[in-house]
């Protein structure tokens, strides 16, 4: 584990308890799983081109779909 995949899972966790938050107030389906997965992901990716590609798609999806 380096450095930056510490960094890197600490902003994409933030963005997804913010959200998972969002999401369960607002009753919207995308951004609450979106938090949930933003939150869960960094445990199982080792890459950290892929850790960032992943992170940032999934940051970028509640914006893409409005659901």
């Amino acid at each position: 584990m380096n450095t930056a995949l510490l960094y890197w899972g600490l902003l994409f966790g933030s963005i997804g308890i913010g959200f998972f938050i969002f999401g369960k107030r607002q009753g919207k389906i995308v951004p609450l799983i979106c938090g949930l997965v933003l939150m869960i992901f960094p445990y199982f990716i080792s890459n950290t081109y892929l850790f960032v590609g992943i992170g940032s798609a999934l940051v970028a999806l509640p914006w893409l779909i409005r659901g």
